[in-house]
């Protein structure tokens, strides 16, 4: 006779198993178990003397393996939340991280209320950063690139579910999806870890072009740099997210290209985490 598994018991074992393989195993645990079950995690507190049949046990088996081995939640339950928006992601894109609401607040700030602008993300990945500044300003034109076609796919179907219309999406390289444009704001959270830098075992699942940069993890930023003032209204801005030592680097890059008024903005651990710089206010 098999034996009887209930939900105490099988939360208490999960975490012991994932706590060589994760820094929050109960929570783990129990995300992976509420998925498992389609139910919230208060359940699992609710009724801990549960039994789940023996087919939620082998789906449940199978995510738990997956994340033994590595691979990010986000990935294994298809979606991750950013600014209160629920999206889904895939390892076609970037799982969004909390320290680039901080590039999603500074864009506000620099965004009228009532909206009358056009502005650009570039390197949308899965929509996080468009998809939140779209909600907050729906008056604004949002345009969304990304060199990736699968990434692309990916934040339009967010987009859909979100029911959030004002953003466009265009393929192309950087600033090359933006002829034609004047924008008052350009948003970028491009590649910028060095293709040496050995946090990379630990991002293995995650999309190599979407994180490395060259060798110093600077090259997107170069571009994206050399190229921004071009589609800038006289007074608009860019900001640009880059890596927790990067910022004197960052800084330096939009002072070579005329950018005035440069800044780096701190995140929540204190390291410096976008800076953004403005085309200055002259004549065309």
């Amino acid at each position: 006779m098999a034996q009887t598994i209930i939900i105490a018991d099988l939360l208490q074992d999960t975490n012991i198993r994932l706590v060589a393989a994760s820094d929050t195993p109960r929570l783990d645990a129990e995300v992976l178990l509420a998925h498992t079950l389609n139910k919230p995690r208060s359940y699992l507190y609710a009724w801990p003397e549960q039994t789940p049949d023996s087919s939620q046990i082998q789906r449940f088996t199978a995510l738990l393996e997956r994340r033994l081995s590595g691979e990010p939640i986000a990935y294994i339950l298809g979606r991750r939340e950013f600014w209160s928006l629920e999206l889904i992601v895939t390892p076609a894109t970037l799982i969004p991280r909390p320290e680039t609401e901080l590039l999603v607040e500074l864009a506000l700030k620099r965004i009228p209320p009532d909206g009358g602008m056009r502005i650009a993300d570039l390197g949308v990945g899965c929509g996080a950063i468009a998809l939140a500044i779209a909600k907050e300003r729906p008056e604004v034109g949002i345009i969304a690139t990304d060199s990736s076609a699968d990434a692309l796919a990916i934040a339009g179907l967010n987009a859909r579910r979100l029911d959030i219309r004002n953003v466009s999406f265009r393929l192309g390289d950087w600033c090359d999806a933006l002829k034609g444009e004047r924008l008052g704001l350009i948003v970028s959270n491009p590649p910028y870890v060095a293709a040496t830098d050995p946090c990379l075992k630990e991002l293995r699942f995650e999309p190599v072009a979407a994180l490395v940069a060259g060798d110093d993890g600077l090259d997107a930023i170069r571009s994206i740099t050399a190229q921004a003032m071009e589609y800038l209204q006289p007074g608009g801005w860019l900001l640009l997210e880059h890596g927790g030592e990067q910022g004197g680097q960052v800084q330096a890059l939009l002072h070579a290209h005329g950018f005035t008024e440069v800044k780096s903005y701190r995140d929540a651990a204190g390291k410096d985490r976008v800076t953004g710089g403005r085309r200055p206010l002259q004549r065309e």
